[in-house]
């Protein structure tokens, strides 16, 4: 029987809805590592969209949750990337639902659509071999395979997961079956997997027919299916994105695809990967990514290591000396320290979990939070007051509106703000300044070119973000 032929293009689903909480505190809920120059560069996002444009590949869908979307949308513009959806998740229901609604979407207009599913925050050193893979891929895929990739473990590595690879495909050479899939070892297991050499890493990458995929989702968890159908359904549009709608999609189970299918399937198969490949999934795996110094240590930002072995130790700001220390990671932002051993990295999500009961605001922002406009950043704050940079892209303008519990003061320190200022509107130069009354509506504009950059004094009985009333905005938040 001959193999169906492979219908090109691929169209590339990337998922960028995790919190990459192993890698607090650079990576937090409001911008996770995905967003995050850590692996070259450029962010592991865009990276990872560069990767698979062009050539045998479709414009990428991209699944991501609400408070990311305009990251998502910018990143794409920037790299001048045309997208075919960006679909917004309402909540968190892991892969299996998010890739269903990729195949929902995609069996809309073409009934052999292939997809390409990729998360948003991995490292490739070498991208031609990737697209190699996907070649062997997507012909093992036109035949009904499920294809993931697996990783040649370098190590044993207790962090992942595994694929015991089984026999070679007929007439599909680089691919093979799959024996079964393995959950995270401990070391002795994992030093055997090693040892055995048909054991691979689970990448987390998939290429396969969007057909065959729902197919078997729907033989394992058709209620799944039939939920992020009805979520598809009743969607709404909403700018440049695509809203599933939320009371249908939180009925959808929360399972990873491993799980809701790769482990189940008699149609799965694994295509090996050395193409220098990294989930950065802790800061353990930015050591070994890194550059190293005579004594094994890995240094980014201000930072100094003497008499020090093998630390990984990075500053965003403040400059962090380590003396005598062997086999930590010292990370440091502007509003937060961690030290941990590196044998003990996947434990960080520990130290996210204690933040998050007790409320704090380390895990959800930095004190730099990027907005659809540029950002601001928070400088310093008390009772009743708080001091804010705020940086307005060229062409970009903030929302028209007005405050119940504080009043605003500007000044201008870089390039030319217009201001709407009650009824008033008028342009400010830097140096010059202008009071925003409590109560008054209020509008920032950059109708320039290059970037606005200004200081803003909040002053009044309650200082937050929610006390925004928005009149008008360009972004859809109104």
């Amino acid at each position: 029987m001959s193999a169906t032929p492979t219908p090109l293009p691929i169209v590339p689903v990337i998922l960028s809805g995790g919190a990459g909480t192993r890698l607090w505190p650079l990576s937090r809920g409001l911008r996770p590592k995905q967003f995050l120059a850590l692996g070259g560069a450029d962010s592991m996002f865009a990276e990872t969209a560069a990767r698979v444009s062009g050539g045998p590949f479709a414009q990428p869908m991209v699944i991501c949750n609400e408070d990311h979307r305009f990251m998502v949308a910018e990143e794409l513009r920037r790299l001048a990337l045309d997208w075919s959806d960006i679909v917004l998740e309402p909540c968190a229901r892991n892969t299996a639902p998010a890739i269903a609604v990729a195949a929902l979407r995609l069996l809309e207009t073409d009934a052999d659509a292939i997809m390409a599913v990729l998360p948003s925050d991995h490292v490739i050193g070498a991208p031609d071999s990737l697209r190699e893979a996907f070649a062997v891929a997507a012909e093992a895929a036109g035949d009904g395979r499920l294809v993931t990739f697996g990783i040649p473990p370098a190590r044993p590595e207790t962090g992942y997961g595994y694929i015991q690879r089984g026999d070679p495909l007929a007439g599909r050479d680089g691919a093979f079956g799959v024996r079964r899939f393995v959950e995270k070892p401990d070391p002795a297991t994992a030093r055997d997997y090693l040892a055995a050499g048909d054991y691979l890493w689970n990448s987390g990458m998939f290429v396969f027919r969007a057909e065959a995929f729902l197919a078997e989702m729907t033989r394992f968890h058709p209620e799944t299916v039939a939920n992020c159908r009805a979520a598809l359904v009743a969607a709404e549009s909403d700018l440049d994105f695509l809203r599933l709608d939320e009371a249908a999609f939180a009925e959808a189970r929360s399972i990873s695809i491993d799980y809701a299918v790769m482990e189940k399937t008699d149609k799965a198969a694994v295509v090996p990967l050395d193409a220098g490949w990294s989930d950065l999934g802790s800061w353990a795996a930015m050591w070994e990514l890194g550059e190293s110094d005579a004594a094994d240590n890995v240094l980014a930002g201000d930072a100094l290591a003497i008499d020090a072995r093998g630390n990984y130790i990075r500053s965003e700001k403040p400059l962090v000396a380590a003396v005598g220390v062997e086999g930590l990671a010292i990370v440091a932002t502007d509003d937060a320290v961690l030290v941990v051993p590196k044998e003990r990295a996947q434990d960080v999500r520990l130290v996210v979990d204690a933040l998050a009961e007790s409320g704090r605001e380390e895990v959800v922002s930095h004190t730099r939070v990027y907005r659809p406009w540029g950002y601001y950043q928070n400088l310093d704050g008390g009772d009743g007051f708080l001091v804010k940079q705020i940086v307005v892209n060229a062409g970009a303008k903030l929302s028209l509106q007005h405050h119940n519990h504080r009043a605003e003061h500007w000044v201008v320190v870089e390039g030319e703000a217009t201001v709407t200022n009650g009824d008033d509107t008028f342009v400010l130069g830097a140096n010059q300044s202008t009071y925003i009354p409590l109560g008054a509506k209020h509008r920032l504009e950059n109708r320039t070119d290059a970037p606005l950059r200004l200081i803003e004094v909040q002053s009044g009985d309650y200082i937050g973000e929610d006390d925004i009333v928005r009149l008008e905005d360009t972004y859809g938040r109104s």
